[in-house]
């Protein structure tokens, strides 16, 4: 069974969260400030398999969780449940390592569709090392290794599944809905920027030189002198 984490302060918005994803078969434990996020023993001994996070926690703000966790190197995916609901927060809030965003107010049934995604991402997220062109992707660790380079860069599962689409295509350009589709199928408004985001991110990861874009095509993984 699926274990979800939930963090969220308002009571009961908190108790209907959890009586969703309880009925559609998942095992859920909820707390409601952020600083026991970030101390909780079983977060970090990696009982759960997703997590929902508020932004607007008492103890620390979820933005804070969210970039303790990465930083602890805890990949888990995480969808922000939060009524702050500007491009930019959810810009920051993917910034600092979020899979995925649902504002306030919503729809139960588009809560469950997203978690559905995240869940079904994690289980075709096999055993599985792909090498291109001196980049090694293991997706069982959620790793990507550069050729020369003892130091593995930890990938969240949104940088996962888009750089293994890059690198599956090596040399050949892949659109932005492209890369969109392959997580989580998102179609909001402006997700085209969400790209943008993750394409920052992966640069900073495996070198700036080598995702280079495309203008009016997408963007490319770079092999050997191309």
């Amino acid at each position: 069974m699926t274990q979800v984490l939930l963090v969220e302060d308002d009571p009961q918005l908190s108790r209907d969260v959890a009586f969703y994803l309880t009925q559609a078969g998942y095992q859920v434990e909820a707390i409601d400030r952020g600083d026991w996020a970030m101390s909780h023993p079983d977060v970090h001994n990696g009982r759960f398999d997703l997590a929902v996070l508020d932004l607007g926690l008492p103890g620390a703000p979820g933005l804070q969780v969210l970039q303790h966790w990465r930083a602890q190197g805890i990949l888990m995916p995480v969808l922000i449940l939060t009524a702050r609901n500007s491009w930019q927060e959810r810009v920051d809030g993917l910034n600092a390592g979020a899979d995925d965003y649902l504002g306030k107010p919503f729809r139960k049934e588009e809560l469950l569709a997203r978690l559905e995604a995240m869940r079904r991402r994690l289980q075709q997220d096999g055993q599985l090392r792909l090498t291109v062109d001196g980049l090694t992707l293991d997706e069982e660790r959620h790793t990507v290794l550069l050729q020369g380079s003892e130091n593995e860069q930890e990938l969240t599962a949104t940088e996962l599944s888009m750089l293994r689409l890059l690198m599956q295509k090596a040399g050949k350009p892949v659109s932005k809905q492209q890369l969109l589709d392959s997580h989580y199928g998102w179609q909001e408004e402006k997700a085209d920027n969400l790209v943008e985001v993750y394409i920052r991110r992966l640069r900073r990861k495996i070198g700036e030189q080598r995702i280079r874009t495309l203008r009016g095509q997408g963007y490319v993984l770079q092999q050997g002198d191309n």
